[in-house]
């Protein structure tokens, strides 16, 4: 088999940590290959740990760069697994803190309808420790249309404009934390509206580029 997105689970998530839950049909080995979860790769960052429920085992993983997975801990399977002595004079203890870092990124409405050859602005209020923020414009396919801008975050307000695309509809824009793609907000769609360019000519008749009359009423 191979990777199943939806059943990628954040158990807890920090702007630098994230704990994982996923479960799988597939063996331990499989889920360790190179290129595994090539498909998580927006969410996963190298320092993430990852509980792991395969066919065969129960382990935690650690993630690597480039969302390589290590070997980790066999936690049960088919394995012969980790023996503890405890005596008398031995203590073990674990303990593990962790703490909720709030991260939101609020972007400011835009116009319905935007003029060809006119700048797109773009303004997001940002939450917490985001020291950029990535803006693109996308089509009504989700594909990015360049420039890509990287912007830093000041006093808590990322600003920068974007080029306006080709004459069309469903253009949006996303802006996301720099660090951790997994923090974005998206607007909603506008429409890139052609550039009629008026001109007043003697009779008082507003006329199109083309020369044609704009008809009233």
């Amino acid at each position: 088999m191979s990777f199943i997105a939806t059943d990628l689970m954040p158990l807890i998530q920090t702007a630098r940590f994230n704990l994982w839950h996923y479960r799988s049909a597939d063996l331990k080995a499989t889920i360790v290959t190179p290129g595994y979860f090539a498909a998580a790769a927006a969410r996963l960052q190298a320092g993430d740990v990852m509980i792991v429920q395969s066919s065969d085992s129960m382990a935690i993983l650690p993630v690597r760069s480039n969302v390589a997975i290590g070997p980790g801990v066999t936690l049960d399977g088919a394995v012969t697994p980790i023996a503890l002595t405890r005596t008398v004079a031995q203590t073990l203890r674990m303990v593990q803190a962790a703490g909720a870092v709030v991260a939101t990124i609020i972007l400011a409405p835009l116009v319905a309808g935007v003029i060809m050859g006119s700048a797109i602005p773009v303004q997001a209020q940002v939450a917490g420790p985001i020291a950029s923020v990535v803006v693109t414009l996308r089509n009504a396919q989700n594909q990015v249309i360049p420039p890509q801008r990287t912007v830093l975050v000041d006093q808590g307000y990322a600003t920068t404009t974007l080029p306006t695309p080709a004459v069309g509809t469903g253009y949006r824009i996303q802006v996301e934390d720099n660090e951790d793609r997994g923090i974005l907000v998206t607007s909603r769609s506008f429409n890139i509206l052609p550039d009629l360019q008026l001109m007043l000519l003697e009779g008082g008749k507003l006329l199109q580029e083309d020369g044609a009359a704009i008809a009233q009423g």
